[in-house]
């Protein structure tokens, strides 16, 4: 059976590690990365709101109740299904899902853009491409950082215990943080053998382009930046 290392931390990892069991994969579960709320001044928020954005999850997870209480009733534009689902379960009451790309969530964001300020809720580590082309198309955009995402730290003896001393045939991969802490993990004496040969599916290029000791074959991009692509590229590879 196809040993698969889940990098992702909860809740999202136990819902992957199950589709994988279904998929006839044997999921391995080593979270490099964790995500924790940022302190967030709800008095922050301009006066001439006009809609959210949201490209994360976890943006409005840790967000507090009282910021979410001040912008529920203002359309929420998430970038795609999961992050329209965490939005409606946090209590904003119109949202609408783009097709899971932050480039063509910003395009469809300035299509019916007309004045105000649109709050962007995120976290402190992100790429700065969605903002950046909401501005170059003159949208004010004002970012509001609900939550940080810290790199796990693992000793060898921990690491070889989890992946049971054998070798990883597959890493699938959701952030940049995790690839780069996926990349320094490879990179130990102790444990480069168990990664000589896997293959590293990852959910976007700038994800990919994290990993730089990793070339060729042994990198798969997923053709859509969400995990039903990259779970039917990982089914097709076996």
């Amino acid at each position: 059976m196809v040993r698969v290392l889940v990098t992702r931390p909860e809740p999202g990892a136990a819902r992957t590690m199950r589709r994988l069991r279904d998929m006839g994969f044997q999921p391995i579960l080593l979270p490099l990365t964790d995500t924790v709320a940022l302190p967030v001044e709800a008095g922050e928020i301009a006066r001439d709101v006009a809609a959210v954005a949201v490209t994360s999850a976890n943006a409005v997870r840790h967000a507090p109740e009282e910021l979410i209480a001040m912008l529920a009733a203002l359309p929420c534009h998430a970038v795609g299904n999961r992050t329209a689902e965490a939005a409606r379960k946090a209590g904003f009451l119109s949202v609408s899902e783009g097709p899971g790309d932050t480039a063509a969530l910003a395009d469809a964001i300035v299509a019916g853009y007309s004045a105000g300020t649109i709050v962007y809720l995120t976290g402190r580590v992100r790429f700065p491409a969605f903002e950046e082309r909401l501005t170059a198309a003159g949208v004010e955009v004002r970012a509001i950082e609900t939550y940080d995402t810290l790199a796990l730290d693992y000793s060898d003896t921990d690491l070889l215990g989890r992946l049971s001393r054998q070798p990883v045939e597959a890493v699938l991969l959701y952030s940049a943080k995790a690839a780069a802490v996926t990349q320094a993990v490879t990179r130990r004496p102790a444990l480069r053998d168990l990664f000589e040969k896997t293959v590293f599916f990852a959910l976007s290029g700038r994800i990919a382009a994290t990993l730089e000791n990793i070339v060729g074959a042994r990198i798969r991009i997923a053709p859509e930046p969400h995990e039903e692509a990259l779970l039917e590229l990982l089914r097709a590879w076996r």
